[in-house]
């Protein structure tokens, strides 16, 4: 056919675009073959680098796991690397005691221990520790390794110490540094800790005392000396750590120093309190048992503080329908407009909770709280269950410790503990085995104020110009409604004695039974069978409580108050004009 080719070159198969074979020369081959040689020998001398390399004898192998383990403050993994021998002869226990002793004797922050170098039998390491009263200190510490593991003795735990030798110190004081308020007016100076205002640093600067059993470790790792006299209440406490400077002295390595640094005083502490809101709330509580807490949620700063408001637990009473309502709003089990019958009493696994003096209360939930019914918050909280209730309870700040140190941390229990329904609606009302502090309480009210962000606390001058830090413990939507309830508090309730003309307060009473106060009732047939005296009713029976902010409705709220009187009567009669004081005082300071 036309175009066809034939003979051998047709039956060739396309090559399809490969390069044609190249072909060789005899001499060439060789030349490629001896390569090829060179360059598997070549592999396997640097292979057989590689190898040997990799292969370290067992005792590197101890030391540098060892070092490693000191790095991290692995104590446990460093007693696995010590021979059998030596893990028969000290126990893990004694071991790790060793160190951590030791750490705490030089005040030191971290250790650092480098690469270990062989060096006859023994491989040095490289130490730094970093140490809060004798600054860095380096040395090197030799550790005797075997095939077996490392030959340990207590004279491997610190750089510097021989044979026999044990880690010691001897630490000093500085002067003790200042307290000064928000002004800079001074609060507390010098070893008498006196003050040109004596009235108000007695109730603010707290005692100083020996140091107390649950701060011993703390301080003994700081260098502060066992006999030293450190801050036990108030802002002395508050500040302490910073307050006592930085302890100076000797380093020793039995009888030998080692390092010695100087005591350096510490600065004068800043605080956030106002000299007018505390005068104020000192005469508010004229004297009597109790707390008086003021604050400024905008900066989470305290103004005030007075009495027992941090440490004085006591049931919050019916300010803790607080904590119910919002539960209730949170879980859709109430609204505003919801109307509650008109009763003394509410009835709980067949036990009775009153209301205040036996008093018919209800209506709508507005009205309902405004009056503090029991008859309607009992029963609420039963409906929100155990679980509900302290997780609201813990959003606002219950079962945590406190943001100021030494204060008491508020609690409710455990859900699986509160109990039945008659546990539920009492702990609902804020008695049972709930426990509040007037601060606790203040930070309630303050975290509706802003609109259910619960503020983070401070009383260091300082800390407050960085910025108002918060906690989100219930919705905005939730809060407003809150808001809404408190106002009405104040405006027709039982807390009208905490009102300010011209500025919207909103705030909450709490009437909280220390003992019962139901009154004996007399028989018109028999009436030896209840004394006069017995049916009068005794105010000391109750604590008092109120909290509250103002101006309400802005979401900016300048001040925030909580005030329990102890065995003082009800909330509305003693404990509300309490506040209004502070309240006056805390609005003119932030205005």
């Amino acid at each position: 056919m036309r175009g066809q080719r034939t003979g051998p070159e047709s039956r060739r198969p396309p090559t399809r675009g490969r390069a044609p074979a190249r072909s060789y020369t005899r001499g060439q081959r060789r030349a490629h073959q001896a390569l090829a040689v060179g360059v598997l020998c070549l592999l396997a001398f640097v292979g057989g680098l590689v190898a040997g390399a990799l292969h370290k004898p067992a005792s590197q192998a101890f030391a540098e796991t060892f070092a490693a383990a000191w790095t991290r403050g692995d104590y446990a993994a460093m007693y696995t690397q010590l021979t059998a021998a030596d893990r028969k002869t000290y126990s893990r226990r004694g071991f790790l005691n060793a160190y951590t002793d030791t750490m705490r004797t030089a005040t030191a922050g971290s250790v650092v221990a480098g690469r270990p170098r062989q060096k006859d039998d023994r491989y040095r390491v490289p130490v730094t520790v970093r140490t809060r009263v004798f600054g860095t200190i380096r040395g090197t510490v030799e550790l005797p390794v075997g095939d077996g593991g490392v030959d340990w003795s207590t004279a491997l735990v610190f750089p510097g110490l021989r044979k026999g030798e044990k880690l010691g110190r001897t630490t000093r004081m500085p002067p003790r540094a200042g307290l000064r308020a928000r002004d800079n007016s001074v609060l507390a100076e010098g070893d008498a800790r006196t003050s040109p205002l004596p009235g108000v640093a007695a109730e603010v600067v707290g005692q100083l005392g020996d140091i107390p059993p649950d701060r011993a470790d703390e301080l003994e790792g700081l260098g502060v000396p066992s006999g030293a006299k450190v801050g036990i209440s108030g802002l002395e406490r508050v500040f302490d750590d910073r307050l006592l400077g930085r302890p100076g002295g000797e380093l020793l390595a039995g009888r030998r120093v080692l390092e010695a640094a100087p005591p350096k005083q510490g600065g004068d502490v800043r605080t956030t309190i106002s000299i007018g809101v505390e005068q104020a709330a000192i005469a508010a509580l004229a004297g009597r048992l109790g707390g008086v807490v003021a604050l400024n949620p905008r900066t989470g700063t305290i103004l005030a503080f007075a009495g027992i408001a941090f440490s004085g637990l006591q049931p919050p009473g019916s300010t803790f329908k607080i904590i119910t309502a919002t539960g209730a709003l949170e879980a859709g089990l109430t609204s505003p407009a919801r109307t509650y019958p008109v009763l003394t009493k509410a009835t709980l696994e067949g036990v009775d909770l009153e209301n205040a003096n036996g008093e018919s209360c209800g209506g709508t939930l507005v009205n309902s709280f405004a009056e503090s019914c029991n008859s309607v918050f009992a029963p609420l909280g039963a409906q929100l269950g155990g679980k509900r209730l302290v997780d609201v309870a813990q959003r606002f700040g219950f079962n945590r410790p406190s943001d100021i140190p030494g204060a008491a941390e508020s609690t409710i229990p455990p859900a699986a503990e509160i109990g039945d329904d008659l546990a539920l609606g009492s702990t609902a009302i804020g008695q049972g085995r709930v426990q509040a502090t007037a601060l606790q309480m203040g930070v309630a009210a303050a975290t509706i104020g802003l609109r259910g962000r619960r503020p983070r606390l401070t009383l260091d001058l300082a800390t407050s110009a960085r910025g108002l830090r918060t906690t989100r413990a219930t919705t905005p939507a939730v809060a407003h409604t809150m808001e809404r309830l408190m106002r009405a508090v104040v405006q027709f309730g039982t807390g009208t004695g905490a009102a300010i003309p011209g500025v919207a307060v909103a705030g909450k009473t709490g009437t909280a039974e220390l003992k019962t106060t139901k009154r004996c009732q007399p028989d018109p047939t028999n009436i030896e069978s209840c004394p006069a005296d017995q049916q009068a009713s005794d105010p000391t029976d109750t604590d008092a409580w109120f909290a509250a902010y103002a101006p309400a409705g802005t979401g900016r709220p300048r001040t925030a108050v909580g005030v329990m009187l102890v065995g003082a009567g009800a909330g509305g009669d003693t404990a509300a004009p309490v506040a209004q004081t502070v309240l006056r005082a805390a609005l003119k300071a932030t205005g």
